[in-house]
This record gives C-alpha cells, sequence and structure tokens, in this order.
C-alpha cells in the first residue's frame, strides 16, 4: 500500500537492559515488557519496534504474493534493515538534517492521494488495520531524513559529463540487444569492504551453496528473500525492468546471454558474490509525441501594472490580431518574452513536456491559426497562436536523456553502496538476539 523506511529505534542509553512495567499497587514485581534486540552506537532497538515492523513487512510480503520465509529469517532480514537505518538517522542528527512539519503533512496527503484517500481517511484506514498512526508519522519523516542525507552525502557528488553521455550511446550503438529491456532478479551474498581471504572464501562457499540450492530447483524468490544481502531481498530481489543499457555493467554480458527462467552462475565483484535469474525480456517502444509551433505574447505584472490590467491588455492585442493586426509586429512591440519577443513572438516547434503546463494545456486545445484567451503561467500573462502541429519521433532525444539518467543512477548506486558499507564498517553494533543463520 505504501513504501517507507522501517521505524527507528527510540534513543535510550546503552547501559540500560531491560524496559520495565511495574502494576499499580503497593509491593507491585516489575513485569518485563521490552527487550534491547540490538544496539546501535549510543542507540537501541528494541523488540516491540522490532515486532511490529515485522508484523508490517510480513502484511507486504503477503499483499505482493510474495512467500514469507522462515519466521528467524525474516526477523533477522528486517533487524539488519533497522540498523542499517538508525545508523543513518544517527548521522543525519548529528549533521543536523532535519524535517519540517509543512514538508512531512505534504508528504503525507500525497500518500494518501496515492491511495485515494483524504489523510483523515487514511489515518482511519492505517488505525483500523492495527496501526499507530504517529508510528507512521515518524516512519515517514525518517524516509524523508534519510533521502535528504542520501542526497547531501552521496547524489549530490555524482555528476554526468556530456562526454559520457556521448561514450554511453556510442557503447550502446555497437550491442545486438539494445532495444531489449530484461527483467531481472538478484541475489547477493556480501563481503565487508575489506574483506579478510576467509571472510571471500566463506562468502563465495555461501553462494556457491546458493546456487546449488537454486539448481536443484529452490524458488529465486523465496531464496532471495532467505538469503541475500542486496537492497531488494524481501522484494524477493526483483530488480525490476530495465534496458541492456541500465543493466549493471558488471552483469550486462550475463544477462544478455540468459534466457528467460535462466540463472546465471556466481559473479564476484568488490560488493561481494552474485546470482542473476533473468525473469523476461521485451522490446523497447519508440517515442513518439506531438509538437506545437506556436508563437506568443508574454507580459508580466508588476506594482503599478497588476493582473488585471494585465489581462485586459493581452485581451485587447488579441482583439487587434483578430481583426487582422499582424501578431509578430504587436509581438516585437508588446511581448516581454527575452527569447521570442525578437523573433516575432515565435517560438518555434516545442513539446507539451518542455513548456509550462498551462501552456501545454492551452496549446492542446487550439486549432492552427487559433489565438487563446489570455492566460496565466509561472511567467506571467500570455497569448499564445498556435501555427501548427505534427507528430515528432523523439526516440533519439529520448535516449539522450534516458543516458543521462541510466548513467547518473548507475553512478549513484555504485556510489551509495560503497558509501552504506563504509557506514556500516565504521559503526558499533552488537545483536543481543542471536541473528538466524542464512
Amino acid at each position: 500500500m505504501w513504501n517507507v523506511l522501517p521505524l527507528p529505534a527510540r534513543r535510550v542509553g546503552v547501559a540500560l537492559l531491560l524496559l520495565l512495567s511495574f502494576a499499580p499497587g503497593a509491593g507491585a514485581t516489575p513485569v518485563v515488557i521490552n527487550r534491547i534486540v540490538a544496539v546501535v552506537n549510543d542507540g537501541v532497538i528494541v523488540r516491540t519496534q522490532l515486532d511490529q515492523r515485522v508484523r508490517q513487512v510480513r502484511a507486504q510480503l503477503q499483499q505482493q504474493g510474495i512467500s514469507l520465509p522462515p519466521e528467524p529469517v525474516l526477523r533477522r532480514k528486517v533487524l539488519q534493515r533497522m540498523v542499517m537505518d538508525q545508523i543513518q538517522l544517527q548521522l543525519a542528527a548529528r549533521t543536523g538534517i532535519q524535517v519540517d512539519e509543512d514538508t512531512l503533512n505534504r508528504t503525507l496527503r500525497n500518500i494518501a492521494a496515492r491511495n485515494h484517500l483524504t489523510l483523515d481517511q487514511f489515518r482511519k484506514a492505517l488505525e483500523s488495520d492495527g496501526y499507530s498512526y504517529k508510528a507512521f508519522r515518524r516512519r515517514i519523516r525518517d524516509e524523508i531524513i534519510i533521502g535528504r542525507l542520501h542526497q547531501r552525502e552521496v547524489a549530490d557528488r555524482v555528476t554526468v559529463t556530456p562526454q559520457e553521455v556521448d561514450s554511453f550511446l556510442a557503447t550502446l550503438q555497437k550491442q545486438s540487444d539494445r532495444d531489449k529491456e530484461f527483467h531481472i532478479a538478484h541475489i547477493l551474498i556480501a563481503v565487508p569492504e575489506a574483506p579478510t581471504p576467509e571472510q571471500i572464501r566463506k562468502a563465495r562457499a555461501k553462494a556457491e551453496a546458493v546456487l546449488k540450492r537454486l539448481e536443484d530447483g529452490a524458488d529465486f524468490e523465496q531464496t532471495a528473500i532467505d538469503v541475500s544481502d542486496g537492497q531488494q531481498a524481501l522484494k524477493g530481489g526483483d530488480l525490476g525492468w530495465r534496458s541492456a543499457a541500465q543493466v549493471p555493467t558488471l552483469f550486462t554480458n550475463v544477462v544478455t546471454k540468459l534466457k528467460p527462467g535462466q540463472i546465471s552462475g556466481v559473479i564476484q565483484s568488490p560488493s561481494g558474490f552474485h546470482i542473476i535469474k533473468l525473469l523476461g525480456v521485451r522490446g523497447i517502444q519508440t517515442h513518439i509525441i506531438t509538437q506545437y509551433q506556436c508563437r506568443n505574447i508574454l507580459i508580466r505584472p508588476d506594482p503599478l501594472t497588476p493582473d488585471a490590467a494585465v489581462r485586459a491588455q493581452l485581451a485587447q492585442l488579441r482583439a487587434r490580431i483578430e481583426g487582422g493586426d499582424n501578431f509578430a509586429a504587436l509581438a516585437r512591440a508588446h511581448s516581454q518574452d527575452p527569447v521570442s519577443a525578437p523573433n516575432g513572438g515565435d517560438m518555434g516547434w516545442v513539446a507539451a513536456a518542455g513548456v509550462d503546463p498551462r501552456l501545454a494545456q492551452v496549446l492542446e486545445t487550439l486549432k492552427p491559426g487559433q489565438v487563446s484567451e489570455p492566460f496565466k503561467t509561472r511567467q506571467g500573462w500570455e497569448i499564445v497562436q498556435l501555427l501548427a502541429t505534427r507528430r515528432h519521433d523523439s526516440t533519439a532525444e529520448f535516449q539522450r536523456a534516458k543516458a543521462r539518467e541510466i548513467l547518473l543512477k548507475r553512478k549513484t548506486e555504485e556510489a551509495l553502496a560503497l558509501w552504506l558499507r563504509r557506514l556500516r564498517d565504521e559503526s558499533y553494533v552488537s545483536y543481543r538476539l542471536k541473528p538466524a543463520s542464512g
């Protein structure tokens, strides 16, 4: 129903071993109601938090039709994710990352809207399903905080140059599978950032044992939930549909040689050992868009010329154009658009995605030759004349934009994975409930 990060642990002293509740009345005996399951630097995760998160993850897996792993395995996976979240939240707190109430409330309203509910209806739906709305708010706040931390520590430092895009597209042109998309699932057996030979040996042996299980008929999705250290482990390792260009470089040669349903061998990388399953293949469609040839007159309101006056002025100009006055001449004389005004208002060929949303809406309603009524955009008040429309194959432009997006995502994912490993290795973590073996 929603995608959020796990609920963070309450920060309390690490010396505290049990949280106690006392029955009322004299001579009451202490009753243990909570227990620490992990110490994370100077914070803890307690059993009730783990129980609540396990229940939520279990419900999400069941809703998605994914078979549940054994309870000890599920609890271990969830606890590991909670530990990583708390490490990041602690760093965010130390560095002053916060979320104001307006941002939080706006995000909650958007989540409710995606579920076709008002915020009040969404709150009631959560509570009727046994979830705490207050806890849900905390989790959403933490998700935003972690996202901002990732943006600051990783994403803002990643760049893609035009030369990288050119090189990427040139390489893509040489690939026979460039017009295909692949649905991939993934299992990772991780190693520390600077593993010892013994740690590498054990991880390789575990990966090979996992591969043997899969070759003997074990379900890939269930196995990924049970043993994978990947970010998508609790989704059965599903990485979704990716073009050949979006497939991680490490897997490209392997994936393009697999047939749907086939499983790769063990693939080694600095992060550990990987096993890939190809779930499906499909073709990439071309991108045909509608373009509009148009011209405009833009006038911006100011303290001496309010909106009503600007609108009236444009209405007069529109009437003059419909009476036979030359649009281009009026645009040169009156328009405040620094780009189009010198060219008689000519905007050239534009696509809806490349202009102000309100302008796009107006263009879609006009017929060639028509001049719009005055309307307001982010730039000011405008009238626009549609000259012609055409269907345009924007596949090349789309591919270039997509290439940059792919490179940016790939570099960001790699940098984030490395950053998270370092952050985990630099943190103190002590599990008080012995994790189940995977």
